[in-house]
């Protein structure tokens, strides 16, 4: 599964640049507020908007203090997958009940200092595990390949979770992520910097699922 993130993308087309990867899995949404990481983004508004925009399921990471309050509204809006930080939750069980019952998915995500081994249990409440392989709050960083290490402790506890990995992620580092067992990869400028997006994203599925058949 390839997720373009639209942090990349022109943020004041957005709905035309939804558009261009039309043949995306997921739409990835980086919500910053400004105070859990050094930026900030987009809110649920901008959010409610491109929901109307485009039928590609959003996947929305959010990157927030206080997502006890907050992630229940972006489930409510009609997001397909809701990520909030376990280094913000205080009630990480709690909010999986919540984005659950409001339809959406509930992700949990990792910094790449964060271990994985303290949550292992809090994962039979989630869908989603997204591995972050840069330090959350700015695009364009350099791909972390120690977080791994993370997607290999997943898929040896055989947790019923669906991988994503987010930073970093171009046509050489898709392939040693796809290796360790990464099920879908966010994608920002290696899409969104592409003279064709869309051919973007069928170029880095066809890089993923070969390494994941065992195809050169």
């Amino acid at each position: 599964m390839i997720a373009p993130s639209i942090l990349s993308a022109d943020f004041a087309r957005l709905a035309e640049e939804a558009a261009a990867v039309g043949g995306a899995d997921w739409l990835h949404v980086d919500v910053m507020d400004g105070h859990f990481v050094p930026n900030l983004t987009i809110g649920l508004p901008v959010v409610e908007a491109l929901l109307r925009a485009t039928d590609i399921p959003v996947d929305c990471h959010l990157m927030i203090d206080d997502p006890d309050r907050w992630a229940p509204g972006y489930a409510d809006a009609g997001a397909h997958n809701v990520t909030v930080h376990v280094e913000a939750a205080r009630d990480p069980v709690k909010i999986a009940k919540d984005l659950r019952a409001a339809g959406a998915k509930a992700g949990l995500s990792v910094k790449p200092g964060t271990p994985l081994e303290p949550y292992l249990e809090l994962l039979d409440h989630y869908d989603t595990l997204l591995v972050m392989s840069v330090e959350p709050g700015f695009g364009g960083q350099e791909f972390i390949p120690e977080v791994l290490d993370k997607v290999r402790t997943a898929k040896r506890h055989e947790l019923d979770v669906l991988v994503e990995i987010d930073g970093g992620i171009n046509a050489e580092t898709i392939v040693q992520a796809a290796e360790a067992g990464v099920d879908c990869f966010v994608a920002g400028s290696a899409v969104y910097g592409a003279d064709d997006p869309a051919r973007a994203v069928e170029r880095l599925r066809a890089l993923a699922a070969a390494r994941k058949t065992g195809e050169s």
